[in-house]
């Protein structure tokens, strides 16, 4: 693989190499013990770029999550490896690479999504329960599932009709359209905090939450 600059953007599926997670093993004897996790890697799926922790101030490792499926309790496993542990590094599941998976219900939303995403030119992705349905073939999604989404920030003539948009799906929608808007660095504002118009929204980065003029994340587009 090309290694990936670190640090590595939030929601970026890795997986992992045989040391590496052999190495997570010998980090964490639980974790090492877990049969869920030891099929986890035979099957060889993805962790997920999550924010770092506090305590987890060594820049050379990446702090990964691990979403188990309801049937195991729902439960996230939090982990950080050395870059060299990574294998693959690579971006969400589309809005179309999740459609065969999702509800028949959720169809006409995920394709009104993406056709409103090519209008704005950004792609939309998909993680949560439908991204780990498809990447994983477990049952994750439930009856009371959200649709979990990330588009990047739009340019500025784009951000108010893609805002809009996400309004007037998620309104009609039979599921609760959650997700981010993402800026080039990997910090993401919920859209729904920017459709709102607030003066200030909270900013996930790579390392903490924090309160930003909504204007200085989108560089003064509203």
């Amino acid at each position: 693989m090309t290694h990936a600059e670190l640090p590595l953007r939030r929601h970026t599926l890795v997986t992992l190499t045989a040391a590496g997670w052999g190495a997570a093993c010998a980090r964490d004897p639980a974790f090492a013990a877990d049969p869920l996790v030891r099929a986890w890697a035979a099957h060889g799926w993805p962790l997920i770029v999550r924010r770092a922790s506090p305590d987890e101030a060594d820049a050379g490792r990446v702090p990964l999550g691990l979403p188990l499926p309801p049937s195991a309790g729902k439960r996230r496993i939090a982990l950080n490896v050395a870059a060299d542990a990574l294998a693959t590094v690579g971006p969400l599941p589309t809005l179309g690479d999740v459609l065969a998976a999702a509800p028949d219900a959720w169809h006409a939303s995920l394709r009104e999504l993406d056709a409103l995403g090519a209008r704005c030119g950004v792609q939309g992705r998909v993680f949560g329960s439908l991204a780990w349905q498809v990447l994983t073939g477990e049952p994750y999604l439930g009856p009371s599932s959200d649709l979990d989404i990330v588009f990047p920030l739009p340019d500025a003539k784009s951000l108010a009709p893609l805002l809009d948009g996400l309004a007037e799906i998620d309104a009609r929608a039979p599921m609760r359209i959650d997700g981010e808007l993402l800026r080039a660095d990997g910090a993401g504002v919920n859209w729904r905090e920017l459709h709102a118009r607030l003066p200030e929204v909270a900013v996930k980065t790579a390392i903490a939450v924090e309160l930003m003029p909504a204007d200085a994340f989108t560089g003064g587009a509203r």
